[in-house]
């Protein structure tokens, strides 16, 4: 069996771009006309020129090459050009090729792909959702404590037992700062709204993007405690493992990072550093799912939980089930909402929720298939990237 094709698509995700802008998936078909999908993540350039990126990295390294051998395709796309080291563009790519690969062997070997990466662990997946806002909403969910209270427990009501939100504010490219005492008491008040309505029906993870210095994370941090929730997200930027390890020492919330990451040798440094309790590793960015499956592993070994984290498409959260479903230390598995709306229009088959759990599918491969006749109705026009930070420095 060899590779022979590619074909990719930029999708653009309707208003409210609820996990993202675009799309940017990837089919790969094999001489044998065996056909397995992929999905880049947050690659920082137009999403048409990731789409080359993706043929060209494919032409280069994967052409004519046995899908089975992702070890050594791996290895040779990771250090193109004399890189040899955890290169986020690269790695987006490459992460949407070797999980299509991924695909293929499954669909080859007529298993689901979590049974080929260790077998079922887990027969259902705990699932969490943001806080959305919706259309008619009287104000801003993300800075209205009231709306988000009563947004919580219409969750509640469809089953979900985790929620999480982010009030600190908007993400800077200056970043971390000192949150000014207003942010301090609207991050206060929505832990305080939102734990008295839901109680403990469920938890609530306090998501933040990287936001603070430790010493402003930690000045949060006391502020949230006595509300108790799963974790506190990204507090820090992700290129210095041990300032978030100074919050980790300073709080009993677990910290939960990994989104902005990549390899294991940036997760090894984050553990190694004893900076998180939860990892949160993108399947569209990490490296591919045996990336993700050795860093679960080394996870373990330090009796740390995985979290994979879902801001894109449903490819990439295929590629997450497929991982939580094998790994013993998983904790819990981002959604966007019920896995419903445009995330289920793109595919042939929705992914199946039920009442706050994701259930794992019995399908070979990934367990998806894109819908190309949709999908082609949708494509993407702006300039926007897929995620963007505040151009100056915030507050």
């Amino acid at each position: 069996m060899k590779l022979s094709d590619i074909k990719t698509f930029v999708v653009g995700n309707p208003p409210p771009h609820n996990g993202s802008r675009y799309f940017v998936f990837v089919k790969l078909i094999t001489d044998g006309h065996v056909e397995g999908v992929g999905e880049a993540y947050c690659v920082p350039f137009d999403p048409h020129l990731v789409a080359r990126m993706l043929t060209d990295v494919f032409e280069r390294y994967l052409k004519d090459q046995d899908p089975h051998d992702i070890e050594s395709m791996w290895r040779r796309v990771y250090s193109a050009g004399f890189t040899q080291h955890p290169d986020l563009t690269l790695m987006g790519v490459l992460s949407a090729l070797e999980m299509a690969c991924w695909d293929i062997i499954g669909k080859e070997a007529g298993q689901p792909v979590y049974k080929l990466l260790g077998g079922r662990v887990h027969e259902r997946l705990r699932s969490y959702t943001y806080l959305y806002a919706r259309a008619g909403d009287r104000s801003d969910v993300y800075m209205d404590p009231d709306l988000a209270a009563e947004r919580a427990v219409e969750y509640l009501a469809q089953g979900f037992t985790a929620l999480k939100f982010d009030p600190a504010g908007p993400y800077s490219a200056f970043d971390g700062r000192q949150l000014g005492l207003a942010d301090l008491e609207r991050c206060e008040r929505f832990m305080r709204q939102l734990r008295a309505a839901v109680g403990i029906q469920a938890d609530l993870l306090f998501g933040t993007h990287g936001q603070m210095t430790a010493a402003g994370a930690i000045r949060l941090a006391r502020r949230l405690e006595p509300y108790d929730p799963l974790w506190f997200e990204e507090p820090v930027p992700p290129d210095a493992p041990e300032e978030m390890a100074k919050v980790a020492r300073a709080t009993s919330i677990p910290i939960a990072t990994g989104e902005r990451l990549t390899t294991k040798y940036d997760f090894a440094r984050l553990l190694d550093a004893g900076a998180a309790a939860i990892l949160q590793m993108n399947l569209g960015r990490v490296g591919g799912l045996l990336e993700a499956k050795k860093i679960a592993g080394m996870a373990e070994v330090h009796h740390v939980q995985i979290a994979p984290h879902l801001y894109c498409g449903p490819v990439v959260g295929a590629a997450n089930i497929q991982l939580a479903t094998c790994s013993p230390n998983f904790l819990i598995l981002e959604g966007i909402e019920r896995w419903d709306g445009f995330h289920a229009d793109v595919l042939k088959k929705p992914i199946q929720w039920q009442d706050g759990f994701v259930i794992p599918p019995t399908e070979p491969g990934l367990g998806v298939e894109l819908d190309e006749a949709f999908i082609k109705d949708y494509p993407y026009t702006d300039a926007r990237l897929q995620l963007e930070m505040l151009g100056r420095p915030a507050g």
